[in-house]
C-alpha cells in the first residue's frame, strides 16, 4: 500500500483531507507523524506556489508522495484579499477570531451585494523524485455581517450560502465536505488518481 503524506499540521484541515481522502487504498499520514520535517515559510504569491514548496518539501525530505493544500478567502470588495495572507491575516498565524475580525472591520458599511467572496484551494501532489501536479477548486459565497455556527474552522462562521441558508459553519461536516473548495479540488485529485494510478482509488 503506498503512503500519502499530507503536507500540514493545522488539525482543522488534516481532519477535513482525512475524512474526503477515505477509502483511497493509501496509507494516509501527516505531518504529525514526522515532527523531524522543517516548517516550511508560506511566501509564495500564489496559492498554487505555496502549495507546490510545501508539497515539495515533504517529499524531498521523506522520500515519500506529499499532498499539500495551500486555500484562503478571496473578498471581491477587498480585492482578492486577504489571499493568500488568509491565515495571518491580522498578523499572527492561525489566529481565527482576530483574522474574522479584522475583515468584519473592513467590511464594516459594506452592502450585501458588495460582500461576494469565494474560498480556493489548491492542491499539490508531489511524487518522491519531484514530479508535481496541481489542481484547485473553489466555493461561492458571501461574507455575513456577524459570525454564525461553531464547526469548522477559519473563516467558516463569517462565509454565508445563500442558496443553504447557513454560514460555512453551520453545516453538517458531511455536506460542508460535498460543496467546499476542497472538496471540489480533492474529487478532481481521485479522479486523477484512477487515471494515472488505476485501481488506486477504491470507494469514493
Amino acid at each position: 500500500m503506498p503512503r500519502l503524506v499530507l503536507a500540514s499540521r493545522n488539525k482543522g484541515k488534516l481532519a477535513e483531507l482525512k475524512a474526503l481522502l477515505a477509502g483511497l487504498p493509501w496509507q494516509i499520514s501527516s505531518l504529525e507523524d514526522f515532527p523531524e520535517v522543517p516548517a516550511v515559510e508560506e511566501d509564495g504569491a500564489s496559492f498554487r506556489e505555496n502549495a507546490l514548496k510545501k508539497a515539495l518539501v515533504v517529499a524531498t525530505t521523506l522520500r515519500m508522495w506529499a499532498l499539500a493544500d495551500d486555500s484562503g478567502l478571496e473578498v471581491d470588495y477587498l480585492n482578492g484579499a486577504p489571499g493568500v495572507l488568509s491565515a495571518r491575516f491580522a498578523g499572527e498565524h492561525g489566529d481565527d477570531a482576530k483574522n474574522n475580525e479584522k475583515l468584519l472591520a473592513l467590511l464594516a458599511g459594506v452592502p450585501w451585494t458588495q460582500r461576494t467572496a469565494r474560498f480556493r484551494s489548491v492542491l499539490a501532489f508531489v511524487s518522491p523524485d519531484g514530479d508535481a501536479w496541481t489542481t484547485e477548486g473553489t466555493c461561492e459565497g458571501i461574507i455575513a455581517l456577524a459570525p454564525r455556527g461553531t464547526a469548522g474552522f477559519g473563516y467558516d462562521p463569517l462565509f454565508y450560502l445563500p442558496e443553504y441558508g447557513l454560514t460555512m459553519a453551520e453545516l453538517p461536516a458531511e455536506k460542508k465536505n460535498q460543496i467546499s473548495h476542497r472538496a471540489v479540488a480533492i474529487r478532481k485529485f481521485r479522479a486523477y488518481l484512477e487515471h494515472e494510478f488505476p485501481g488506486t482509488t477504491a470507494r469514493d
